[in-house]
């Protein structure tokens, strides 16, 4: 159920939009009204998340640490780990955003005879989660040519360089394969990994099979199933979208629809699902704040004003004699008693 279930949801996906778009009249359905509600859904749907999460009271810094915090002045400090000011928070995000640096300290453990656990560098993950990542968004940041006219000139520019190999014609680009393979071994690592396997869930084999469907069928229509595919056309329609005045002109392939129906699919399933960590990331609470508890004094502000504080030092001598009873140590000695 953990792979069937999502593949056979993503075949089924596919063949309504295949299908549904051969009926006369329902590419205007598949084309139009879909794109427009998936785009409202996914922008209603991200800001309701992002906005949820912003409201969410965090009364204490509780930052994920794993380096030496800031101490005495001739102990180094490691600013990426432990953050204490604003621009050390800033360097930490922007390479955990951009370099996915938690995930190259991946590791995987071992366990050999003896028994004997053991630890090991694990940087492949690190290297598909980026892989597939910068391809996704190479990918993105291409298609936008379809919705601008005239195209910008560093969307010529990435198409040179994504496809500066220059194998076949139509030109091949890089992220076309990087994606898919990546995709692959993601995938791969979900079957093989047995602690992977095991925490699986269909929400997590979903969206590896959409995007692999999205992207399969838009190497489809490039490279394989030309016919049909009026580049002319699709951005006609791509135009009309963002400008708010679409119009199908000519007769477009099934494989286009399917291809949009999936990609306005994810779309819609982006906010309610983990893709939305791509926010997420933004405003959490273990990454985005200071590790400063020993310099400032964070007050929780639910605690109730008519609740005094209860310190060590009023429990030691609330419990003192019961304390020295048990052997616990004391701060203070109990004081000695005097004879009447």
């Amino acid at each position: 159920m953990k792979y069937t279930f999502p593949l056979g949801a993503v075949i089924v996906l596919a063949l309504i939009a295949w299908l549904g778009s051969q009926i006369p009249g329902m590419q205007y359905l598949f084309g139009i009204a879909v794109p427009y509600l998936a785009m409202a859904l996914f922008l209603g749907g991200f800001c309701y998340r992002v906005i949820k999460w912003a409201k969410s009271p965090v009364p204490f810094h509780i930052p994920t640490t794993c380096g030496q915090e800031y101490s005495l002045p001739w102990i180094k400090q490691d600013k990426l780990e432990c953050p204490v000011n604003t621009s050390q928070v800033v360097a930490r995000m922007f390479l955990e955003i951009f370099l996915f640096r938690s995930l190259w300290r991946n590791t995987k453990a071992m366990v050999y005879d003896g028994p004997k656990l053991t630890y090991e560098s694990s940087k492949w993950l690190w290297l598909f989660g980026l892989l597939f990542h910068y391809s996704f968004l190479v990918i993105v940041i291409r298609h936008m040519r379809l919705f601008l006219n005239p195209v910008p000139g560093f969307l010529h520019g990435l198409e040179f360089a994504d496809g500066i190999l220059q194998i076949g014609a139509p030109n091949l680009y890089l992220t076309d394969v990087t994606i898919l393979l990546a995709l692959i071994l993601l995938f791969g690592r979900r079957l093989i990994n047995r602690h992977v396997r095991y925490i699986s869930l269909p929400n997590d084999m979903f969206p590896l099979f959409l995007i692999f469907a999205i992207a399969s069928t838009g190497i489809m229509m490039r490279y394989f199933f030309r016919s049909g595919v009026d580049i002319i056309n699709i951005k006609q329609l791509a135009v009309g979208l963002v400008t708010l005045h679409p119009v199908i002109a000519g007769k477009l392939s099934p494989l286009f629809y399917t291809h949009l129906f999936l990609v306005s699919t994810l779309l819609v399933y982006f906010p309610f699902s983990k893709l939305m960590h791509m926010g997420g990331v933004f405003l959490s609470p273990t990454r985005n704040l200071a590790n400063n508890s020993r310099m400032v004094r964070h007050i929780n502000p639910w605690n109730d004003p008519n609740i005094k504080p209860h310190p060590y030092s009023a429990y030691e001598d609330e419990f003192r004699e019961n304390m020295v009873e048990m052997g616990i140590p004391v701060e203070k000695p109990l004081p000695e008693k005097t004879e009447a």
